[in-house]
């Protein structure tokens, strides 16, 4: 797509246009922006399902004209039984990534949908959940068509996902990867869907669904246990805030990155830069966001374990010190990567200028591997993010939850325009954050132009290349490239809408009323719109 799509009573952008055209009916139907991304979201569950599911997490940023945003924390902490000595006794130096013991911390997208539902409520939203689940579940029972993406995902982890339980059974075709285009059906995760949509989301955690969850997650050896789903609640928050000339910028708050994004932007600002595809733009966001990771990396965690408060690093002295230390012309040293992350990102505007900027994942490309044959789902695997070592900031502890990587954007802009942005790309979220946001409101390009713009990635390498590359689209100036390799940026070159640099997706609302959207290339969305 070339051009940005307009429409006034309502619109939504996802990596799959299928769950686009799912959110689009419920907003046809009278629904608002929460149940219209719930219909979205759980069609994306089925149709992405290396990406995202009901085994995983999800974080929400909601906004509502003339009152806060808010936030919605949908992450699972470790079991109660899950520690260090676990692992240990399993004779594990490290945290799995797939695999029964990597199946070790709470799925929280569920408790997430229903703690946006009591906000829907409050707008008078009523949408029953078989309406909401409608799509979803024709999907899984009828069938759906395998995506290129889906299909690589699988043959890229093939070796590890084989000795998953139960994943050879509902995702390979005769032990082998499935074809491009080939139907496939998932009835347990449709059976699951009608279940919840009778009895309630809070089956998922203290319900039928739920026994039949801890039954299989035992079975396979996962050391979750009944009583870890039933004290899990999803949680709303207040959300990170930073104030800049063009507007207020909101993300999600610990145990997200979400505070690394808004130093990002906020370190960005202040260099002055006013053109974008040149060095000092590329420069400046690659040095800005080597500043963020590192206030990231040394204090985001399980928010009840921070002993500094987050928006301490949002302050303009905190700020102003960090963009100072930025050489204008030389790369500061990097020398490590960053981790993948197989994630689907959504928003929604309605035609009442109600916003969602939403995001879910099962974090690496299909979780854990774990599937559990009675529910159909695949459990997540973002206890990979903790460590085994007691010291660490992200230590392993009992009824703790990882760092997350996943950190949907918002902003409300003193033109009167509302943006909500996002994308998948792991620790790359604020990296593409920020390009987005730069081009479409500093630079003014428009949505779809922002989106579809070539894009790079700081530590993002490719196989066999050494650690801490500038991972840079080829369809960058060649003489850019040499620009910045001479000033000490290890460049990587890729293909043109690498996958590699995300799926992004952007809305924005005019202060008139009209809404532009825009949806990635490198995905298989659409943007939906009436």
């Amino acid at each position: 797509m070339l051009n940005t799509p307009m429409a006034r009573r309502g619109m939504i952008t996802s990596p799959h246009h299928l769950a686009s055209q799912a959110g689009l009916a419920v907003l046809r139907d009278g629904g608002n922006a929460i149940e219209a991304a719930i219909a979205a979201a759980a069609t994306l569950g089925v149709v992405y399902p290396h990406m995202n599911g009901l085994g995983g997490d999800g974080f929400w940023l909601i906004a509502e004209p003339g009152k806060p945003p808010v936030s919605i924390d949908g992450s699972g902490a470790a079991g109660a039984k899950v520690d260090i000595d676990l692992f240990r006794a399993a004779k594990l130096k490290a945290m799995p990534a797939k695999g029964a013991m990597a199946a070790n911390t709470v799925a929280g997208v569920v408790s997430g949908w229903q703690a946006a539902l009591d906000v829907s409520a409050h707008w008078g939203g009523g949408m029953p959940l078989e309406r909401l689940f409608e799509d979803s579940i024709h999907y899984a029972r009828q069938g759906f068509a395998v995506t290129a993406h889906q299909a690589a995902a699988t043959a890229r982890n093939l070796a590890s996902l084989r000795k998953a339980p139960g994943f050879s059974a509902t995702f390979l075709n005769r032990n082998k990867v499935p074809a491009v285009g080939s139907l496939q059906t998932l009835p347990a995760l449709a059976d699951t869907l009608e279940r919840l949509a009778a009895a309630g989301l809070d089956d998922f955690y203290r319900g039928e669904v739920a026994r039949a969850i801890t039954d299989d997650l035992k079975a396979a050896g996962a050391p979750l246990q009944a009583e870890d789903l039933a004290r899990h609640r999803g949680m709303r928050r207040r959300p990170l805030s930073l104030a800049l000339p063009a507007g207020t910028l909101f993300n999600t708050a610990p145990p997200t990155q979400g505070l690394a994004s808004l130093i990002l932007l906020g370190v960005f600002q202040r260099l002055g830069v006013e053109i974008p595809d040149n060095f000092a733009w590329i420069h400046g966001l690659v040095e800005a966001t080597k500043k963020a990771y590192r206030v990231r990396d040394a204090h985001v965690t399980d928010p009840h374990r921070m002993s500094v408060h987050a928006t301490t690093y949002l302050t303009d002295p905190m700020l102003d010190a960090l963009a100072a230390e930025i050489d204008p012309s030389q790369a500061a040293p990097w020398p490590r990567d960053i981790g993948d992350g197989d994630t689907v990102w959504l928003g929604v505007i309605d035609g009442q200028g109600r916003a969602v900027s939403y995001i879910q994942s099962l974090f690496h490309a299909f979780g854990s591997g774990v599937t559990l044959p009675r529910t159909g789902l695949v459990w997540h695997n973002r206890g990979f993010s903790f460590s085994l070592d007691p010291e660490h900031r992200n230590a392993l502890e009992p009824r703790r939850k990882p760092f997350h990587t996943l950190s949907p954007a918002l902003a409300r802009l003193k033109d009167g325009r509302t943006m909500v942005w996002g994308s998948m790309g792991g620790d790359s979220q604020p990296q593409i954050q920020a390009q987005l946001f730069t081009r479409a409101v500093l630079f003014g390009q428009s949505p779809q132009t922002a989106v579809t713009a070539p894009r790079f990635a700081l530590g993002r390498s490719l196989d066999g290349a050494p650690p801490g590359g500038l991972l840079l689209e080829n369809r960058f100036a060649p003489a850019l490239a040499q620009d910045l390799s001479k000033a000490g940026h290890a460049i990587q070159m890729t293909g043109d809408f690498d996958s590699a640099l995300g799926h992004a997706g952007m809305i924005i609302r005019r202060a008139d009323g009209t809404l532009e959207g825009a949806c990635d290339p490198r995905a298989d969305g659409t943007v939906a719109a009436w």
